[in-house]
């Protein structure tokens, strides 16, 4: 798939799946991109959960070098958008240039009506340069505790902040309880909202009609292992993901 192509994906009535990918290496990374390829993913998710922003910077490249046309967004673990936006703008000049950018934290704070952190992410962004997607997470995992009251105070503040809303279950592999993600997509409207946890082939059913963007991990990969997507499994996903 092209890399344009993704945002016109968001536009439909059936949520995009982008397999989130636990770089080890390049060579792991890419076996695994291939794997989506040969399922019709439109794109991945590349995420440095094992070692710093630094050590995953030549990787990045590698794998750029190799799938020039991909649609591939990043994570950086545990780092927002006003530290991930000047690599990524720098990346883009060198010419490794990525499509999107997933925070875990969108730096939204419920609390007030003043954004503070959220305004300085939009002003980092905006000096960057980088013209990726931008994808924020608001009540997300391991970040601070949102009340359930408050979910829908969360997801409107975030709606001029990021291009997608991104929430989650509890904890990573751990389903989101579907209450959530009606407040969610009942708060944002007509903003884009993707769900980022415990998403398996068994229970994608409950949120395909409520999200736009799927980012799953370890609901598609083999049984016991971290790395590596089970192409059986994420065809069972994407198939379940068509019929909702």
């Amino acid at each position: 798939m092209k890399r344009t192509d993704i945002e016109q994906l968001l536009k439909s009535d059936v949520p995009v799946v982008t397999p989130v990918i636990h770089v080890q290496d390049a060579a792991q990374a890419l076996r695994n991109l291939d794997v989506l390829d040969g399922q019709g993913c439109p794109g991945a998710f590349l995420i440095n959960h094992d070692f710093p922003v630094a050590t995953f910077l030549p990787i990045l490249r590698e794998i750029r070098a190799v799938r020039p046309e991909m649609w591939l967004g990043i994570n950086f673990l545990a780092q927002p958008g006003n530290i991930a936006f000047p690599i990524l703008g720098e990346l883009a000049r060198e010419g490794a240039d990525f499509d999107a950018y997933w925070a875990d934290d969108g730096c939204i704070d419920e609390r007030t009506t003043i954004q503070t952190d959220a305004d300085d992410i939009a002003r980092v962004r905006a000096e960057s340069g980088w013209k990726g997607m931008y994808i924020g997470g608001v009540a997300f995992k391991k970040q601070r505790p949102v009340p359930e009251d408050r979910y829908a105070d969360s997801a409107r503040l975030a709606v001029p902040y990021m291009d997608v809303i991104c929430t989650s279950g509890i904890a990573t592999g751990h389903e989101a309880d579907v209450s959530k993600i009606e407040t969610f997509r009942a708060a944002v409207g007509d903003k884009p909202l993707a769900l980022a946890s415990g998403v398996t082939p068994e229970n994608v059913h409950r949120y395909a009609p409520l999200v736009d963007l799927i980012l799953v991990a370890t609901g598609i990969n083999y049984e016991g292992d971290f790395y590596n997507i089970d192409p059986a499994r994420l065809s069972r996903l994407l198939e379940k993901t068509q019929r909702h």
